[in-house]
């Protein structure tokens, strides 16, 4: 349990701060997951649509400091890799 005056505030800033990152992520994952259930789907406009808003959306998320760079990067470029597959099928 937090003792000092200082310690307490963090505490109450470190809640606030999970809470707002937690929000971020959950509206990531949500325009990710819009993107695979499109894939699934076979609805190639739809995907593309969907991988354009989920790639600013997952871009956002790592400028905020939600995700590192890298995994962003990683989930974009799965993401393109997935629905780009869909043509040639």
């Amino acid at each position: 349990m937090a003792n000092t005056a200082s310690a307490k505030k963090m505490v109450r800033k470190i809640a606030r701060r999970t809470a707002i990152n937690k929000a971020r992520r959950t509206r990531m994952r949500t325009f990710v997951k819009r993107v695979e259930t499109a894939i699934a789907a076979g609805d190639q406009a739809k995907a593309t649509e969907a991988l354009r808003q989920a790639e600013s959306e997952v871009m956002s998320a790592v400028s905020q400091g939600v995700i590192h760079k890298n995994t962003g990067s990683r989930k974009v470029s799965r993401l393109a890799h997935r629905v780009k597959t869909m043509t040639a099928q």
